[in-house]
């Protein structure tokens, strides 16, 4: 990938009329998460938009920076200035997290960035006790069943789903879900590895693809009882393959009727989910020719390269199959595929983005941190995007059986100089 970015900057660079086509197609550029943008990815924008009339927008914060690892830049945010002669505007109100764990989050800034800005919370704080807390534990099953507790007990007070938590892990999700997978579905609470793979699909990746999204989308449609949401999805989705604007009213009815028309067709065929992975891929390429291949590509270009396409489709006619086995009703499967009633378990890098109620880190030790000393700057960063997913509580959790705390006594600095409490829960 490096090198087809590095050609494809090359020609632009020495194809101007391409290059100005570019230019001129779009008026308005935004980048976000800028501040993990590579060295390629920055010169590609500005051999193509250096000296146009598009408005560009950088959105970030090196605060949160933890891909150094992949080649990003040191400060793409002073190259950007220098190039494009940049107006900073800086952002300072915090409409996730409660006031406390802003503040606390503000201790983290500053060891990254000692001219942090104290941020203003815009939320409210809603829980009793601690916002934010490190439990230690004698095992890591005893850590495990206490976790599942305390979820199910927070559940409860707080009226809550199981997608208002997470479980943040720093690496090797499956380690750790081994152990408490079984501790959470003791507690009634499905756990669910989102780092684990599907097929040659990460989970989580899956997810959030467009052919995985429709193919769901329609399946709650032809499936499922007061699905009324459901088709205004699908046919949003398709008046946008179709390139259909909303108000074309004759193509977007005739749409409307070819949608009806197929979810009827799909019901009656497939009444009874798939019992097989076999059954389950006929019917994602069913719902696939009904969307349009060619069509899907045209608008989404990645799905037209090396074969990501089948990949995504055989991924998720894999996790169909597993999510209907038990001989469960539509409705249950479809809940399954997508998650609705289990806790999220994923690591930090995938966590970037997202946000919770509850967000609990397991493993705050050396083990889990061995790279800690090698770079401590990504590392802190990588604490503080986990902590900065949660809206109301943080709690660490440490057990001495996966590893000492001395290779990161920094990070237990910071959170005890930011007044956070270590509690021996057993």
């Amino acid at each position: 990938f490096p090198m087809i970015g590095r050609l494809a900057e090359l020609l632009l660079r020495v194809n101007p009329m391409a290059r100005d086509a570019l230019g001129l197609t779009y008026s308005h550029l935004f980048m976000d998460e800028f501040q993990d943008t590579t060295q390629i990815q920055y010169d590609l924008v500005r051999t193509i938009f250096l000296g146009t009339d598009t408005v560009i927008t950088a959105v970030g914060d090196n605060k949160q920076q933890i891909m150094r690892w992949a080649m990003a830049m040191d400060d793409p945010f002073t190259e950007f200035d220098a190039n494009f002669d940049g107006k900073r505007t800086p952002l300072y109100n915090n409409y996730r997290s409660s006031p406390e764990l802003v503040r606390i989050q503000h201790v983290l800034a500053q060891a990254l960035d000692a001219r942090a800005v104290a941020p203003v919370s815009k939320a409210v704080g809603t829980i009793a006790g601690d916002s934010c807390a490190i439990w230690d534990f004698s095992t890591p099953e005893v850590e495990a069943a206490r976790l599942a507790a305390f979820v199910a007990a927070e559940m409860k007070t707080h009226n809550l789903g199981p997608r208002d938590f997470v479980l943040l892990v720093r690496q090797k999700a499956v380690d750790y879900a081994a152990v408490l997978e079984p501790a959470f579905a003791a507690a009634g609470i499905p756990l669910r590895n989102e780092a684990g793979t599907v097929g040659a699909v990460m989970l989580q990746e899956l997810l959030a693809e467009e052919a995985s999204e429709l193919v769901i989308a329609i399946l709650r449609l032809a499936m499922t009882k007061r699905a009324g949401r459901y088709w205004t999805d699908c046919q949003e989705a398709l008046a946008a393959l179709h390139g259909i604007a909303p108000d074309e009213e004759a193509a977007q009815a005739r749409l409307s009727r070819e949608l009806d028309a197929y979810a009827i067709k799909l019901a009656a065929a497939h009444s009874i989910p798939p019992a097989s992975k076999a059954v389950a891929r006929s019917i994602v390429d069913d719902i696939l020719a009904f969307i349009g291949r060619e069509r899907l590509i045209a608008v989404h270009p990645a799905y037209g390269q090396g074969g990501w396409l089948d990949k995504v489709l055989d991924a998720a006619a894999f996790h169909l199959a597993a999510s209907c086995a038990g001989g469960v009703a539509w409705a249950s499967a479809l809940d399954a595929y997508e998650g609705v009633h289990a806790i999220p378990l994923m690591t930090i890098h995938k966590s970037k983005g997202l946000e919770y109620h509850s967000v609990i880190f397991v493993g705050l030790d050396d083990g889990a941190w061995w790279s800690f000393a090698g770079d401590q700057i990504e590392a802190t960063a990588g604490f503080f995007v986990a902590f900065t997913r949660a809206k109301q509580r943080v709690v660490f959790s440490y057990c001495a059986r996966r590893g000492a705390r001395t290779k990161i006594a920094t990070l237990y600095e910071l959170l005890g100089k930011a007044g956070v409490q270590t509690v021996d829960v057993a």
